[in-house]
């Protein structure tokens, strides 16, 4: 036999010893549903924004005046067509040769400007791919270059930047911390060179 029992303004069904009733176990459940949906809620909205996140670059390319503002990863998809306006952009501008960039120099400049407070901002390009022809004639024109026999830049894994408004010096200071790839200072020529290889600096 059932009894009810009144607890507070509400009654509760109570069935013989050791078997919750059915009308018990519902409104359990419900109790139960109620607390943990503004959990679930809440971990599907932080989901879906990871998911969601958009990474965005803004460029000027200084040998160029070309510009660029591209959307190039949504979450944890680079988006193809958004990498081939980068590879463009960053061509040899003297033969005009497109090589694909490793996506991780993106994300590596992501970053680094998030990690300054200016995410938004205009990154200048001094440099982005060389083709061997152009990394030997810039090597051979002055032995002061500072350009290295191999570089990276042959491998469309490295760019030389600025940002305009902080010192180079910071921006340097910056990327070693990352401690993602090679930083090179360029303090007479106010630019800074970042690759994707293995961590070093000079």
């Amino acid at each position: 036999m059932r009894q009810y029992i009144l607890n507070g303004n509400k009654a509760r069904e109570e069935s013989s010893p050791g078997k919750p009733g059915k009308s018990g176990l519902r409104y359990l459940s419900l109790i139960l549903l109620f607390l943990l949906a503004p959990l679930l809620g809440h971990g599907g909205t932080e989901s879906a924004s990871a998911a969601t996140r958009e990474y965005r670059l803004r460029f000027y390319h200084t040998h160029t005046g070309e510009r660029l503002n591209v959307v190039y990863r949504r979450g944890d998809q680079y988006i193809p067509e958004a990498l081939d306006e980068l590879d463009h952009f960053l061509r040899d501008h003297r033969t005009g040769d497109v090589r694909h960039f490793d996506p991780h120099l993106f994300d590596l400049l992501h970053d680094l400007t998030a990690s300054l407070g200016d995410s938004s901002g205009e990154i200048d390009v001094i440099c982005g791919y060389r083709t061997p022809w152009s990394n030997e004639f810039l090597r051979t024109r002055n032995p002061h270059t500072g350009v290295a026999q191999h570089s990276l830049h042959m491998q469309a894994e490295a760019i030389d930047i600025r940002l305009p408004g902080i010192p180079t010096s910071e921006l340097r200071d910056a990327a070693l911390r990352l401690h993602r790839g090679g930083v090179g200072y360029y303090r007479s020529s106010d630019f800074v060179h970042i690759d994707v290889g293995r961590v070093r600096h000079w």
